[in-house]
């Protein structure tokens, strides 16, 4: 969700897509655009292992309140829908064994049950180890809890407000919206989203005093202007981590430390998770740029933090938000003695696999040497893929991969077409598509060779680099495009191993929802 400055008008964070314009509401315009999650996805738009909400059109499609409870999952996505006969917001649920077949639950989160629409915000456990929800009312004005009754998420109690109190017992004056709760020994604190993001607590869930500033200080790679919205703030390694967004520029983290003393975050350093394409826009935020946004995390049994984040622009040149609601891989996070941030795919992904096919020393012979292509280098073909859900991994030496133009064509016809996938030691950079990350070999450790971990799943295309760095992007044109190819730009190299896997399908539940639409919410 988003709130203009000066103004006391709040709405989603998609707002835009729904018709809803930042300076107001049209309400036969959310309907409108609500009325479609009635129909379902086209089968060439069904994915077979990500996350996507069995209706249709259904933005905004916010990952929320994450809990893993008894060897249970529990995930909830927000869904626009009609509420008598206004645009309004509910809380899917999903449950899933393993992060990646998901089962979809009646949903409880709804207006017809809160008096309200869901706004985005987070889940935490109590003292007594009881869920809870903390996030925006839509139209309250405040940001609610609410407490489950169970632990299956079966019923909930009704929501209250977060009323934040002054040390003199006057009201606070603050933004409500996109709120996060954590806890430090028996305190509980929580934060709301905006550009100035205000820290408040209590022992009690009930009675909350205001604390001041949460961040300590900012950092000098965040612009003016960027606010902090969808904040889940968590432990991680030795350092506390908040992951968050910019509404303009997307999904990015702080890692710091928590000054328990004086009860403030101390941002040490910030990174970036969702990076811009060419074919976007670079100014203004009204047209989103977003294809990783929206985050929400859960910590497994094991002590892993995993996230999840929507594909909110995904496949949009047009300044505005896709409709699918899709959330990426799940992705696990972790922070090493000296850093930095490890990003990895969820490892449980590699019960997928079946069919490997494994090449050793594949010899790129014929390196391109024309550095004005106006294509993609044709190169070699290392693979081919069988089916349309499947895994490569590509691993290079690094005395082969330092220094060198290296790729990789995905759904390559032959002639210099498909999806480049490029390594750029010019620039410091990777390049997948028309989306370009920082990523350099020249940063790894001595002796550590490249990896490429590329995940295809029909048109959605998400890779993984040594741990450090993780890019995806949309290829329409995926059908009947199974080749893969490889090639060097100005000397020739050898790829150490090429690995490939056909990747088992885990919508298997995802095709029930689409005929007993168990998740649909009331509209009256």
């Amino acid at each position: 969700m988003s709130k203009i400055p000066g103004s006391s008008w709040i709405c989603p964070r998609a707002a835009l897509t729904l018709g809803l314009v930042l300076v107001g509401a049209s309400a036969a315009s959310a309907v409108h655009a609500a009325e479609s999650a009635a129909t379902s996805p086209a089968e060439s738009q069904v994915l077979n292992y990500h996350l996507m909400h069995p209706g249709g059109e259904s933005l905004p499609g916010d990952p929320n309140a994450a809990f893993y409870l008894d060897g249970v999952y529990h995930l909830h996505y927000i869904l626009a829908h009609p509420w008598k006969g206004q645009g309004s917001f509910s809380f899917v649920h999903v449950t899933s064994p393993d992060l990646l077949h998901w089962t979809w639950q009646p949903t409880k989160l709804q207006p017809s049950f809160t008096g309200h629409g869901m706004f985005s915000g987070t889940g935490f456990l109590t003292k007594d180890g009881r869920p809870a929800v903390i996030y925006h009312g839509q139209g309250s004005g405040r940001n609610q809890i609410a407490v489950a009754v169970d632990r299956n998420l079966s019923a909930w109690e009704k929501p209250y407000p977060v009323e934040v109190r002054n040390a003199d017992g006057s009201e606070a004056k603050m933004n409500h919206w996109d709120p996060d709760c954590f806890r430090v020994g028996e305190t509980y604190y929580a934060i709301s989203g905006g550009e100035q993001v205000p820290l408040f607590k209590s022992k009690d869930l009930k009675t909350w005093t205001w604390v001041g500033d949460f961040l300590r200080n900012d950092r000098p790679d965040v612009a003016w202007g960027e606010d902090i919205s969808c904040p889940n703030f968590f432990p991680l390694g030795k350092k506390w981590m908040l992951l968050c967004i910019s509404h303009s520029l997307g999904c990015r983290y702080y890692l710091g430390d928590w000054d328990e003393q004086r009860e403030q975050f101390v941002p040490e350093t910030h990174g970036r998770m969702n990076w811009r394409r060419e074919n976007q826009s670079l100014f203004g935020t009204s047209q989103w740029r977003v294809d990783f946004f929206a985050p929400e995390s859960v910590l497994t049994p094991d002590g892993r933090r995993v996230m999840w984040a929507w594909l909110a622009s995904l496949g949009r040149n047009d300044g505005k938000m896709d409709g699918r609601t899709i959330q990426s891989l799940p992705r696990e996070l972790s922070l090493p003695d000296g850093g930095p941030l490890r990003i990895r795919p969820l490892r449980e992904l590699e019960t997928l696999r079946e069919k490997p096919v494994v090449q050793s020393d594949v010899v790129l012979k014929e390196p391109a040497r024309d550095v004005f292509l106006s294509t993609v280098p044709i190169g070699q073909a290392i693979a081919t893929l069988d089916g349309d859900s499947a895994e490569v991994r590509i691993t290079v030496a690094r005395e082969q991969a330092e220094r060198r133009l290296l790729g990789v064509t995905l759904f390559a016809d032959g002639q210099g077409g498909g999806l480049p996938l490029l390594l750029r030691p010019e620039t410091g950079t990777i390049r997948l598509g028309t989306t370009e990350a920082p990523f350099a070999v020249a940063d790894l450790p001595p002796g550590e060779d490249l990896e490429l971990r590329i995940f295809v799943d029909k048109y959605l295309v998400e890779v993984f680099v040594n741990d450090r760095q993780a890019l995806l992007t949309e290829y329409p044109g995926f059908q009947g495009k199974p080749e893969v190819r490889a090639f060097s730009v100005g000397t020739a190299a050898i790829l150490k191993k090429v690995e490939r896997w056909t990747l088992k399908p885990t919508n298997q539940r995802f095709r029930e929802a689409q005929r007993n639409r168990v998740w649909e919410p009331k509209t009256q």
